[in-house]
This record gives C-alpha cells, sequence and structure tokens, in this order.
C-alpha cells in the first residue's frame, strides 16, 4: 500500500488528506503504514485521522437472557456480565426501561442487588461495561429480562367473633386492633398476614342482642427473611430450598396462629359514646392453598419450576387467587409488571385491541371497519329487501280485499231477507195492536207506544208455539191468522197514524 500526503487549504488551517492505493501486501504492513500516515499528516498540527474506517469507540451489545427473582428474595445479586472479564479500572452503569428514574444499589464489582424482591422491580434491565484496551475505549453492554416468582404454598384462615354491636366503626376499630397485635407474630414467623374480609350477621342463638363477626385472615409466606436458609446460587437448588421452606413455614404459622387465638379470647373495643365492647373469639379454622398471588400466573417460562408462578408482564393482568395472566381487555391497559386489574382509559377513549401496555395506546372512540362496512352495506341492503316487503304487502292487501267481498257476498242476501221480513211482522203487529207481553197479556190493555220496542224474537217463537194450541181470548182468530199469512207474504204498505184511525 503507497500512502501520499497532500495539503489542502480550508479557512486558513491545513488539513492532511492521505491517499490510499491498495497493495498485495495487506496486513502485513499495516502497522508501518499507520505510523507514516500519523508522521506525514503531522503537518497539519492537529490530531491525525486514520486512512481508514476504524471507529473511536468499541461497543458490542449482548443477550444476557432471562432472570427470575423470587419475590421477597432477602438478597439477590445480578452481575454485569455473565462471564468474568479481567479488565483495568472497569466502570459499570445500570439502566432499566421504564419511566420513573430509579436509584440502583450496585456492589464494587458491578453487581446489581435486589433487596425484598416485589413484582414491580421486574423490568428489562441493561448494564454497560465501560473499559480501556490498548488506549482504545471499549464498552460492552449486556441485557437483561428479569421476572419475579413464586413457589405455591399460602394460608387462609376463617375467624368467628360474638359481639354486641354490629356497626361498621366499631368493627373497624376492632379490625385495627386485631391486626396490630398480629404484627409480632409477623416478625416472628416471617409471614405476611392480612384481613381480606370481614361481614357482621346476627347470631341465631339470640337474634336481637348478639352479632357474629365473620374475619378472613390470608397468610402469605414470604414476609421478611424467610429464605434466609436458602443461599444457594444454582437456580435448580435455590427452588428445591423454597419448596421445603414454604411447607416448613406453613405448618409454624398455623400453629402460631392457633395458639395466638387461644391466648388472645378477647379484644376489647372502647369509645367515648360508648362503654368497653368485646369481641369473644369462638373458632378458627385453616385452609391451605396453592393459589398464585395476584398479578401472578403460571406461564411455564421457569423450566426448572413449572408449577412456579411468574409475573405477568405489562399489557396483562391476573386478579388474586388465579393461576393465569390475561389480556387487558379493550379499553384498559397495564404500565407495569405484576397488576391485578387493568386501567381503564379515559371517558370516550378506548383501545383497538387487548393487551395495551401503555397509556398512550388509548384512542379516541371511532366507528370500527366492521361497523362503517355494516353501515355501507344497509343501504344495498334496504334495495334488496324493500322490493320483496313491498311485493308481500301488496299480494296481502289483494288477499284481504278478496276475503272481505267472499264474506259480502255470502252475507248479503240473508241479511236482506231477514231485514225485510222483520220490518214487515213490525207493520202487521202495529196494526193489530198485538201485545208486547205474548198471548197472556190482558185484552184491555192499550197499543204500545213504539213499534220498536217489540221483541220480534219472541213474537216468532209465540207465533209457532199458537199454531198448535186452541186460540185464547184475546188472541186472533184463524181467519185472522191466515190474512196475517196473506199479508206477511204481500207488500205491506206503510200505515200512519192517520190511516189507522180511518180504519177503526
Amino acid at each position: 500500500m503507497v500512502t501520499r500526503c497532500s495539503t489542502l487549504r480550508s479557512r486558513g488551517r491545513m488539513l492532511c488528506v492521505p491517499h490510499v492505493w491498495p497493495d498485495p501486501g495487506g496486513s502485513r504492513v499495516l502497522g508501518t503504514m499507520r505510523i507514516l500516515t500519523l508522521v506525514l499528516c503531522s503537518c497539519s498540527g492537529k490530531p491525525a485521522s486514520l486512512p481508514w474506517d476504524l471507529p473511536a469507540i468499541s461497543s458490542w451489545e449482548h443477550q444476557g437472557g432471562l432472570v427470575f427473582i423470587h419475590m421477597e428474595s432477602s438478597l439477590y445479586s445480578l452481575p454485569c456480565s455473565p462471564i468474568e472479564m479481567e479488565v483495568a479500572d472497569p466502570t459499570y452503569r445500570w439502566v432499566q426501561d421504564r419511566a420513573a428514574p430509579r436509584l440502583f444499589s450496585v456492589t464494587k464489582e458491578g453487581h446489581l442487588l435486589f433487596q425484598h424482591f416485589q413484582a414491580g422491580d421486574s423490568g428489562k434491565y441493561s448494564c454497560t461495561i465501560s473499559y480501556m484496551k490498548h488506549g482504545v475505549p471499549v464498552s460492552q453492554t449486556f441485557h437483561y429480562s428479569v421476572f419475579g416468582y413464586h413457589v405455591l404454598g399460602g394460608l387462609d384462615t376463617v375467624l368467628l367473633f360474638h359481639s354486641k354491636l354490629c356497626e361498621d366503626e366499631w368493627t373497624k376499630r376492632f379490625l385495627w386492633g386485631l391486626q396490630d397485635k398480629l404484627r409480632q407474630l409477623e416478625i416472628e414467623q416471617h409471614c405476611k398476614l392480612q384481613l381480606t374480609a370481614s361481614f357482621c350477621v346476627p347470631s341465631l342463638n339470640n337474634p336481637s342482642d348478639e352479632f357474629i363477626v365473620q374475619v378472613q385472615l390470608e397468610a402469605s409466606l414470604f414476609g421478611p427473611h424467610w429464605d434466609e436458609q436458602c443461599n444457594a446460587q444454582d437456580m435448580e437448588t435455590v427452588t428445591d430450598c423454597y419448596r421445603k421452606t414454604v411447607q416448613h413455614n406453613l405448618g409454624q404459622v398455623q400453629l402460631a396462629l392457633t395458639r395466638f387465638f387461644k391466648e388472645h379470647k378477647s379484644f376489647h373495643v372502647t369509645g367515648a359514646d360508648i362503654p368497653s365492647i368485646n369481641f369473644t373469639n369462638e373458632f378458627v379454622g385453616f385452609l391451605k392453598t396453592k393459589q398464585c398471588s395476584g398479578g401472578y400466573g403460571q406461564t411455564k417460562q421457569l423450566q426448572r419450576c413449572l408449577n412456579c408462578c411468574i409475573v405477568c408482564p405489562p399489557g396483562t393482568f391476573s386478579p388474586p387467587k388465579n393461576s393465569q395472566c390475561f389480556p387487558c381487555p379493550v379499553g384498559t391497559y397495564s404500565l407495569s409488571y405484576g397488576v391485578a386489574f387493568c386501567t381503564p382509559c379515559k371517558d370516550g377513549m378506548t383501545t383497538r385491541v387487548p393487551g395495551a401496555s401503555s397509556v398512550t395506546d388509548c384512542v379516541k372512540k371511532e366507528r370500527t371497519k366492521q361497523d362503517v362496512s355494516i353501515m355501507h352495506r344497509i343501504p344495498v341492503l334496504l334495495l334488496l329487501i324493500l322490493p320483496a316487503l313491498l311485493a308481500l304487502n301488496f299480494l296481502f292487501i289483494l288477499s284481504s280485499c278478496y276475503w272481505f267481498y267472499q264474506e259480502y257476498q255470502v252475507s248479503s242476501p240473508r241479511a236482506s231477507k231477514m231485514m225485510g221480513s222483520t220490518t214487515r211482522m213490525e207493520m202487521v203487529t202495529s196494526f193489530f195492536r198485538i201485545p208486547s207481553q205474548g198471548p197472556q197479556a190482558d185484552p184491555d190493555a192499550g197499543p204500545a207506544s213504539d213499534t220498536s220496542d217489540l221483541d220480534t224474537s219472541d213474537l216468532d217463537a209465540s207465533t209457532s208455539q199458537r199454531g198448535d194450541e186452541e186460540p185464547t181470548h184475546g188472541a186472533p182468530s184463524p181467519a185472522m191468522t191466515s190474512n196475517l199469512a196473506t199479508v206477511t207474504d204481500e207488500a205491506t204498505p206503510v200505515l200512519t197514524l192517520e190511516d189507522r184511525k180511518d180504519t177503526f
């Protein structure tokens, strides 16, 4: 390789621009060319640039893999590099991918320390180690995904107390006093005791003057320094130690609670308005559980402990006493690890898909593509369905008209004939002054005041019966009956009041 140095003037300064040609010797003269270039380019009085594209700093990115830390671990040390590196005067810098700044506890060797690990401590961590190598700054960055987990094991306790009152204020005072007295037991047994629920109901023996307060107490075996006996660094060994410790602590906590409530049979609550009230212990029951804590689920990421509960990542949640992480429903999101419930978006906003992990995923509600497509299809559907509906309505109207016409044709002659017969009968009855009371009416009774009040059905019935019986007093003679039949068959003229007078 042959190098020639030319000088150029730019803004009053002399710059050295080397010209490089390839040479078959290649790598053997690399060191020599570096020295020649530095010497020839020193004419500018400035730091010389190398003739080839060498970086000013060398850096590498490494994936450190997954790291699982048990919840409430007393102390966990995460090294910056997964392998031993012998470098001179290194510096370490730890960062986490979270918006809120956080102070880290880092040892002189660059190990990141976790004390009493919580679900929210999970996340993605990066450590950069910087040092000098042959006078050139070098840095290496290692990325880790840290997840909290816990082995299965817990204790649920049910407590029953007798009391003379069932008011929320006094029940809360009683629960505060009970929780305060349980603090010492938590420290001794390295556990956490939490009152989860309480109910007050009337007693069956004396409902009007005595009440029963039911209290649910949840015991978590992962209190401060619960794992002080498990110091192994091997993952499989330490997990087995955790299982044994949980089983041992489970029995110890149960015995300690039984002893505690035998010694504390009564709890006194005093107030300014009422005298001292006693909450007397009656029953203590235990239930051993193997369920995940809130915010944890059995995702089977930890191959050495498949039944262990792994913390739920952002975008998912797990309610208490559940063993699975679920994606956040549409309209909600979760920002951090290990949440039991997702956070809903603001009013008028929603998420497009389930599993949102940021508040920026919440957008204004708008019509979805499905709704828009349906709205576009409605006019087409109307054009297809409307003619069919109109045709059906038209056929229904025609059939209704035809049915009405047929009914009218059948019933019209009969109705006309009956109406004519009724009219003629009324005229004849009025003409002969037949009383409306029937054949037994008084002969001296006057004519009916109004012929429209006659009951033609009774008249027809009496007439049919009268044909078989003998004529009675006040009834028309056979000659009159024949005349009546003759008159009925003929067209009867309309008689007025003056005609009747002339007749008689």
